[in-house]
């Protein structure tokens, strides 16, 4: 079956710095030696080495998410990179006592820290090389950078799927859903390339394993979850002047809403067309994506 595919292409648009958009809140780039603590007032201190001397950084005031509202902000940590003297007008992060427990909650991918609370919510530091560049090009020292993310959660997990099938019969193609408690997550406002421009929108970033671009992990492509549904979908077939970037396996990873973790699927491809493992996807893509631009022809 044929598909209209809603194929944002992010292309120079991740090559600068990230735009209003949250999740599991950016802290900084290329960080070494990172160590998090968490005191009884809920104030998160990371300490970490970077551009050749020690930071520390707090962040308080956010969990979890809200549910897409046009007009409102998602909600987003405040952040002291003075250790305290800029909020407090003292060193806070001299002395601080940490009460955060062993980590208690669900594997997450690119962990670098976690811990549970007294109140049972869970912090976790993450890293993630975001702004690669699409096709496999070769990225330039900011693109490579890795960035230190920061979550703050209690509860369920947001549910991000991802299913594989194909398209046109000859190339291998992605659906699936990013949702939290049961509505999808979205935004309202992108830029043309397809980046998101509020704190609501939400980009799955897609590589693919031994393709055409070369062995290994290569960055394939991002593009934006659909508005309403939070569904979306992607095909592996050329792109301009870019081979089809067809791999041994794929990869996704999104950032949860609000200040929820980075998300992450792995999968294997889908290997050679069948026409009735096909029609079922097809069958039940036709239900998810009844209001999205993924739709069946």
């Amino acid at each position: 079956m044929q598909y209209r595919l809603a194929i944002s292409l992010v292309l120079a648009a991740f090559a600068v710095l990230p735009g209003p958009a949250s999740g599991s809140q950016m802290i900084t780039r290329n960080a070494k030696g990172v160590r998090l603590a968490v005191n009884a007032k809920g104030v998160a201190l990371l300490t970490y080495r970077s551009e050749g001397r020690l930071h520390h950084t707090l962040a308080w005031g956010a969990i979890n998410a809200r549910t897409p509202t046009r007009g409102a902000r998602q909600v987003a940590f405040k952040l002291d990179y003075s250790g305290g003297w800029g909020s407090h007008r003292k060193d806070l992060w001299r002395g601080f006592r940490n009460v955060c427990g062993p980590y208690q909650g669900p594997e997450l991918e690119w962990m670098v820290a976690a811990c549970t609370a007294p109140d049972g919510s869970n912090w976790a530091i993450q890293k993630w090389q975001r702004l690669l560049p699409p096709f496999g090009l070769r990225p330039t020292p900011a693109q490579s950078s890795v960035e230190l993310h920061l979550s703050h959660w209690s509860g369920d997990m947001p549910e991000f799927a991802v299913k594989t099938d194909w398209v046109y019969r000859n190339y291998d193609h992605l659906y699936g859903w990013l949702t939290y408690r049961g509505k999808g997550v979205y935004g309202f406002k992108n830029s043309k390339y397809g980046a998101a421009l509020d704190s609501w929108g939400r980009n799955v970033f897609v590589d693919t394993y031994n393709s055409r671009y070369g062995r290994g992990w290569r960055r394939e492509n991002a593009f934006l979850t659909h508005r309403g549904t939070g569904a979306f979908c992607y095909g592996f077939y050329p792109h301009g002047k870019h081979p089809a970037g067809k791999g041994e396996s794929y990869r996704a990873s999104v950032m949860g809403p609000g200040v929820t973790p980075i998300l992450f699927w792995t999968g294997q491809a889908p290997g050679p067309f069948d026409p009735q493992l096909d029609a079922a996807a097809n069958e039940e893509q036709a239900t998810l994506f009844t209001n999205a631009k993924c739709r069946a022809k």
